[in-house]
């Protein structure tokens, strides 16, 4: 437990911006998975839609650094190649 009253607050904002964070990379984490799931079913359009927002999502989190930006980057990559897969199977 905290004994000054800087430490104190340093927790409450600790505490504050994990659940903050956490909140960021689930919806992260459920808008990668929609992109997989519509890319596996073959959706295109609906794959298209979902990767332009997983695209937002990434940058978003990786500006407020919740994940780092070559990570955000190498899950674009990875997503827009499962797209494309997509795209030129039909």
């Amino acid at each position: 437990m905290p004994n000054t009253k800087s430490a104190k607050k340093r927790l409450r904002q600790s505490i504050e911006r994990r659940d903050h964070n956490r909140a960021i990379k689930s919806s992260l984490r459920t808008q990668l998975r929609k992109v997989r799931e519509a890319a596996q079913a073959g959706e295109l359009e609906k794959a298209q839609s979902e990767f332009q927002l997983a695209c937002k999502r990434l940058d978003q989190a990786a500006a407020k650094g919740v994940i780092h930006a070559n990570t955000a980057a190498r899950r674009k990559s990875r997503l827009s190649a499962r797209v494309k897969a997509v795209s030129q199977a039909k």
